[in-house]
C-alpha cells in the first residue's frame, strides 16, 4: 500500500528555497518548548547550525562546549545518563568526522539518547572545498550498532524530523545540508522514523533517494516521463532503520532500483539498498553518488552538475542504464 504524501504545488515549477538546517532550528525550539528534558550542546557553531533559536529562548539549557567535538559528545552522553535528551551540533566534517570513536564508546555502546547533528554535510558546502564536504558520514554512522541515521529532504521535513526524534529518544545521527534547497513537502506531509514514502508512482524503475537528492529524483522522474519512462520516486529520510518493506514493494512494481545520495555511493544509501536486494529480492541496482573520490571547490549547483547529481543528469544516466552501461 502506498502512503499518501502531499507535494508542494510548485515543486517542479518554482519551489521555495530554504536551508534544511533552518527547519532543524525551528524543530529543536519546538521540541524544547514541549519537553524540558531537551538540551542543546554546540561546538562553537551556534548560529550556523541554528541552535541559536534554542539558546535565545532557553539559555540555561544550552552548553557551548567550544571547538572540542570529542568532549561535545562525551558531555552529552553524561547529560543523557542524567535524564536529559541532548542534541549536539557541529559541521559533519568534524562530528562525526572527528569524534566517531567517542560517539561509539560514550553514546552508542551505552545506548544513550544523544542526537548527533551533522550540519553542512554533502557537496552543498560548496566553496569550502573537499575538507568540509562530508561525504562519508552516512556510511560510517550506518554501521554503528544502536545508531539511527536520518537525512531530511527539505527544511519543513527537518522540522518534523527533529520533533519526532525528541519524542522518541535514542542514539541518532541527523544529517543536515548547508545551502538553501527546494522545499517539496508540505506542513501536512507525514514523517515517522523508519518509514519511506512514495512521492510518485511508476512501473519502469524505482528512484530511491535521501536528503537533498529526493528533489533531484522528482526532477529526474519528470524528465524520464518525457522519454516515456515511468519512474517511481521513493523518499528515504530514515536510512537506518531502513524501511525494507516499502522499498521491496516498490521494486516488485518496477524491477529496477536507482539509489541517489549526496555522498559516497559505497556504504551509504546505495550500500544499504544493495544489501537489502541481494538478500531479499535481487534486482539490478544503479548507485548514483560520489564514486571513490572527494569533492572539490565550487558552487553547490556547479558541483552537482559536475558529479551528475542534478535531476537532468540523473535522468540521462538512468535512461542510458535501462538500455546499456551507465556512467560512474
Amino acid at each position: 500500500m502506498v502512503t499518501a504524501y502531499p507535494l508542494a504545488a510548485d515543486t517542479l515549477t518554482g519551489p521555495r528555497l530554504e536551508p534544511i538546517r533552518f527547519g532543524f532550528g525551528r524543530g529543536l525550539l519546538a521540541a524544547a518548548e514541549s519537553d524540558e528534558r531537551v538540551v542543546a550542546l554546540c561546538a562553537d557553531l551556534t548560529e550556523s547550525t541554528q541552535m541559536s533559536l534554542l539558546k535565545q529562548r532557553f539559555p540555561d539549557r544550552f552548553v557551548e562546549v567550544g571547538i572540542a567535538e570529542q568532549n561535545l559528545v562525551a558531555v552529552a552522553s553524561g547529560m543523557a545518563h542524567a535524564g536529559k535528551i541532548p542534541f549536539t551540533s557541529s559541521y559533519a566534517a568534524f562530528s562525526p568526522g572527528r569524534n566517531w570513536e567517542q560517539i561509539k564508546t560514550t553514546v552508542a555502546m551505552n545506548d544513550q539518547p544523544v542526537v548527533i547533528v551533522g550540519s553542512h554535510a554533502g557537496l552543498n558546502v560548496g566553496y569550502d572545498g573537499a575538507t568540509h564536504q562530508m561525504l562519508e558520514d552516512i556510511a560510517i554512522m550506518r554501521v554503528m550498532p544502536h545508531m539511527r541515521v536520518i537525512a531530511p529532504g527539505d527544511s519543513l521535513e527537518a522540522e518534523r524530523v527533529t520533533r519526532a526524534i525528541a519524542a522518541s529518544p535514542a542514539p541518532t545521527y541527523l544529517r543536515l545540508a548547508r545551502d538553501q534547497t527546494p522545499i517539496f513537502s508540505t506542513t501536512d506531509a507525514p514523517f515517522d522514523i523508519g518509514v519511506a514514502y512514495v512521492l510518485a508512482e511508476g512501473r519502469d524503475v524505482s528512484l530511491i533517494a535521501t536528503g537533498t537528492m529526493t528533489y533531484q529524483a522528482l526532477v529526474a522522474a519528470e524528465r524520464l516521463g518525457d522519454r516515456g519512462i515511468r519512474a517511481e520516486v521513493v523518499h528515504v529520510p530514515t536510512i537506518k532503520p531502513l524501511d525494507e518493506m516499502s522499498i521491496i514493494a516498490s521494486l516488485h512494481r518496477t524491477g529496477r532500483a536507482v539509489t541517489i545520495e549526496e555522498g559516497q555511493a559505497a556504504g551509504g544509501l546505495g550500500g544499504a539498498v544493495s544489501e537489502l536486494v541481494t538478500s531479499q529480492y535481487p534486482v539490478p541496482v544503479l548507485r548514483r553518488g560520489m564514486y571513490n573520490r572527494y569533492g572539490e571547490t565550487g558552487g553547490p549547483t556547479e558541483l552537482l552538475e559536475k558529479f551528475r547529481l542534478t535531476g537532468d543528469r540523473i535522468a540521462e544516466d538512468v535512461a542510458e542504464w535501462l538500455t546499456g552501461p551507465a556512467r560512474n
